[in-house]
């Protein structure tokens, strides 16, 4: 069965929100091939392209997609079967008032340095030294529940989320907060290292296949992103300051282990400090983003 294709031109959006008109409408189950461009709107393409600030329209999201039958309460599944980059060059640039050491003085701000995809499309050349090609979308989301949310915003709905298990093999599931769900995502990277330290990884264009599925009437409702890598399951979130962020992640998880186990709420708080294991996302964007990761061994998802 070919796979309809839906790409930038067709539709994108630089903000989630509750009130979105999809430029597709896919059937639940179905697979598509989805192109996205950078993040900068290849706007930056040599060294010599500097960005001396933040733009106001950045990480162009391609979408929306409405999933039939998708209502609020329910799950939206995203497999990730795929991701391909689609051009020949990543990005990664500072930006003034932008990254975690943003007041270093010994760092220009701004700076770009571009990595050559090498022929092969396995790795990426930074100053000579190569660098894995492991392709992240850093931008992926639904609409919202009330607020409208720029796409350089990480919250419930997901958004900048900027973490690396979301890539092929991974399933993302997601709240739904409106009819149709409204998925859109971009703001891909090439390679990017837990953290986003300088705020952009290679940043690049890629194209993703995925399925998209609606899950009726979860035994757990998740109230933020939730991914299966298929080595575990990471309870994604993000809120102003890390301490928030780890706790909304860890919360949630053990609404995950009571519910697999039958624990307590205490049991489960116990037995996530034996086999879990917090990571960090990003910590640049204007929220910052944390995941507690739990071997699939000890958890089983209720959907």
């Amino acid at each position: 069965m070919t796979r309809e294709t839906i790409t930038q031109r067709d539709g994108h959006v630089y903000e989630f929100g509750p009130e979105m008109d999809p430029v597709y409408e896919a059937a639940d189950g179905e697979s598509l091939t989805i192109e996205t461009i950078d993040s900068l709107n290849g706007e930056i393409q040599t060294d010599d392209d500097l960005l001396d600030a933040i733009p106001e329209e950045v990480n162009a999201a391609t979408g929306p997609i409405a999933v039939s039958g998708a209502s609020p309460g329910d799950v939206l599944a995203v497999e990730i079967e795929a991701v391909r980059v689609a051009e020949d060059r990543g990005r990664v640039l500072t930006a003034p008032g932008f990254g975690l050491l943003q007041d270093d003085p010994e760092i220009d701000h701004p700076a770009t340095r571009i990595t050559e995809v090498d022929g092969d499309g396995e790795s990426i050349d930074f100053e000579g030294i190569d660098v894995p090609v492991e392709p992240v979308i850093g931008t992926i989301g639904v609409a919202t529940g009330g607020e409208t949310v720029s796409t350089l915003t990480p919250d419930d709905h997901g958004g900048n989320l900027d973490t690396t298990d979301v890539t092929g093999g991974t399933t993302v599931y997601f709240p739904v907060f409106q009819e149709g769900a409204m998925l859109a995502l971009g703001d891909a990277k090439a390679a990017m290292a837990d953290g986003e330290m300088c705020g952009t990884g290679a940043e690049i264009a890629v194209e993703v296949d995925a399925t998209l599925s609606v899950i009726e009437n979860p035994a757990v409702s998740p109230a933020r992103p939730l991914l299966d890598t298929g080595d575990a399951v990471k309870t994604v979130a993000s809120a102003e300051t890390m301490e928030e962020a780890v706790e909304l992640a860890n919360g949630d998880m053990l609404d995950l282990l009571a519910h697999d186990h039958g624990f307590s709420r205490t049991d489960a708080y116990l037995f996530s400090s034996l086999v879990g294991g917090l990571e960090v996302s990003q910590v640049v964007d204007p929220q910052v983003t944390a995941r507690n990761a739990v071997p699939s061994e000890y958890l089983s998802l209720p959907f």
